[in-house]
């Protein structure tokens, strides 16, 4: 049985992938600070805080103890914080690459030295649309999933001749976020404070009206059947798609004036 872990699956896209790969015969170990016991009786969990080197060495080792090193590693740990580029603290700056890229980063290096060994692996990176483009107010998460597109290309090329694949995953809007994992900075200025009011009902809106997390899950679990895996996959609906190509061929000042008004900001 092909073994899958998934890292922050304990809710949202982390916890769709890892259902779809159980349902379809994988043995997925799904690691995550904490999970309900709905997550729990539907694939294994272990605990797992991916901004610690100790807590990513124990479930790693654990893991593999029990049921051999994995097939494939889906890094879907992520966290977003709303604010203006002025107002983040460093230590909510922090907090956000520490989650979304350096946990990553963690996993990756942990997971490497096995798949080596056995000659083969795969390692799904979930990215997003702000990983080709920014959203206003999130400034942090972009330059997390930035650095995650720009990590995993090298990670591509470097570990091609062991026989280990990388693909990024880009989704677009998809329902059923945690609030938990999505905050606010502490400090806004008066001068973003209707902007930013703006933009959070904008987002939240699209979050709502976004695509199923099934779909998600399930082009995943499609792409990990293939012999090869595209080096990205983009789950978005076809306005994120346009969205992404008009990034890329209009000027790049008309283009952040359109996105600037669909955001809110006067």
């Amino acid at each position: 049985m092909a073994v899958a872990w998934v890292t922050g699956a304990s809710s949202g896209l982390g916890r769709q992938i890892a259902l779809v790969l159980h349902e379809a015969g994988w043995q997925v170990i799904g690691g995550a600070r904490s999970f309900n016991d709905e997550t729990q009786q539907a694939f294994t969990c272990l605990p797992l805080d991916v901004r610690d080197e100790q807590s990513v060495a124990a479930f790693v080792q654990a893991a593999a103890q029990k049921y051999g090193p994995p097939g494939v590693l889906v890094n879907a740990a992520g966290i977003l914080t709303l604010g203006a580029c002025e107002d983040y603290s460093m230590q909510e700056l922090t907090q956000v690459m520490d989650v979304n890229f350096y946990g990553m980063v963690r996993m990756v290096q942990a997971v490497l030295p096995l798949m080596r060994e056995q000659g083969s692996g795969r390692i799904v990176n979930l990215s997003s649309i702000n990983g080709l483009m920014a959203v206003p107010f999130q400034g942090a998460y972009t330059a997390s999933k930035h650095a995650i597109e720009g990590f995993s290309e090298a990670l591509m090329m470097e570990t091609a001749p062991f026989g280990i694949q990388v693909m990024l995953v880009e989704p677009g809007d998809h329902r059923g976020g945690k609030q938990q994992y999505r905050t606010s900075s502490v400090k806004c200025g008066d001068c973003y404070t209707q902007s930013r009011k703006n933009a959070a009902a904008r987002i939240a809106k699209d979050e709502a009206g976004g695509a199923s997390p099934d779909i998600l899950g399930k082009k995943v679990a499609r792409a990990l059947g293939k012999k090869r895996l595209p080096p990205r996959l983009r789950v978005a609906q076809p306005a994120q798609h346009a969205a992404v190509v008009l990034h890329d061929i209009l000027p790049n000042r008309l283009f952040m004036k359109i996105l600037s008004m669909y955001y809110g900001i006067k």
